[in-house]
């Protein structure tokens, strides 16, 4: 008996994810789901440098400032509760230093534009369809930062708006780096505070308007883009809230793990896996807690997992533990 409807995934017959790939993760929190994924398996990757963008508006403007090499001053952070903050950044970069967070969004602005430029993959991961405008400063911001809600105006972005932005961002990727693949996902996480009926509508639009950008790709010059089910699957291959964390809105790490596993299934070259089984092997080797530490068996434990780390630094030295 099947108990589980499943979607019907390809491999991809080329602009595969192996250890010679940069991969750079921007949007909603599940990119992070993925990114750790990555980082867990020693891949070269980049995530959110500017942390957490729910929607396509801030990562269309954070490509935007990457791309123009924006140096932000102080007119672009503003003081609120002891800290300091940009409306283009997530809450995790904000600081009780001004300067220290200027330095951190220019340090940030730098190395996105580097790592985009010999990038081989861009996943981009949109969550919302929602977005605030800031109507002091006209401003389609990235994060409230716990400001009053009356100094905002809340809205939903349509499917053309949501297009838009989409090609900007991808017309942006390619000024700097043509080659790059783009993979598109919607985020599984629920975002219930909007309302049931609007987060559906929202994810509605949100997909509506990526797939009317891929049909149109062969318009968009030298891009190589896709789009990977994340939303379908949790939706309809996990759907049991024995895969949703506590607040029943975020995937548990079961359901992450799923995913994480079908994104292999598509887009991890097959001469990895076994690269991939011997970083496991270490990292599980690593958090080994032994009973008798000086014991022999340990040592010759130890001697073996140095020996698995020298094979893999050798062959790829960027690899740390």
């Amino acid at each position: 008996m099947n108990l589980q409807t499943k979607i019907k995934l390809e491999k991809q017959s080329k602009h595969l994810i192996d250890y010679n790939s940069s991969v750079l993760l921007l949007g909603s929190c599940f990119s992070e789901n993925i990114g750790e994924k990555l980082e867990y398996f020693k891949f070269q990757n980049l995530q959110n440098p500017f942390g957490i963008l729910f929607h396509p508006k801030s990562i269309e403007l954070l490509i935007e400032d990457v791309v123009n090499k924006k140096q932000y001053l102080e007119d672009d952070v503003f003081y609120y509760n002891e800290q300091w903050h940009s409306f283009k950044a997530h809450s995790k970069l904000s600081h009780t230093s001004k300067e220290v967070l200027l330095k951190m969004l220019n340090a940030h602005i730098a190395l996105t534009h580097q790592y985009i430029k010999n990038a081989t993959h861009i996943v981009i991961t949109l969550g919302t369809a929602w977005v605030y405008n800031h109507l002091e400063s006209n401003l389609v911001v990235a994060n409230c930062h716990k400001l009053p809600q009356k100094q905002f105006e809340k809205k939903i972005l349509t499917v053309s708006d949501i297009a838009t932005s989409l090609k900007n961002i991808i017309d942006g990727i390619t000024s700097l780096n043509a080659m790059a693949t783009v993979v598109f996902t919607v985020s599984p996480v629920r975002h219930l505070k909007d309302g049931f009926i609007e987060n559906t509508q929202s994810k509605a639009h949100l997909i509506s308007a990526i797939h009317e950008v891929l049909n149109q790709k062969s318009n968009i010059s030298n891009s190589q883009l896709f789009y990977f089910p994340s939303y379908e699957i949790m939706m309809d291959e996990l759907r049991d809230y024995r895969f949703y964390k506590a607040d029943m809105l975020h995937p548990n790490q079961t359901a992450i793990h799923y995913i994480w596993d079908k994104f292999n299934q598509v887009w991890i070259a097959d001469k990895t896996i076994q690269t991939m089984d011997t970083v496991d092997a270490v990292q599980k080797g690593l958090q080994h807690k032994p009973f008798n530490p000086d014991s022999e068996a340990h040592q010759k434990f130890i001697k073996h997992l140095e020996a698995k780390k020298a094979t893999l630094t050798s062959q790829f030295p960027y690899i740390k533990f």
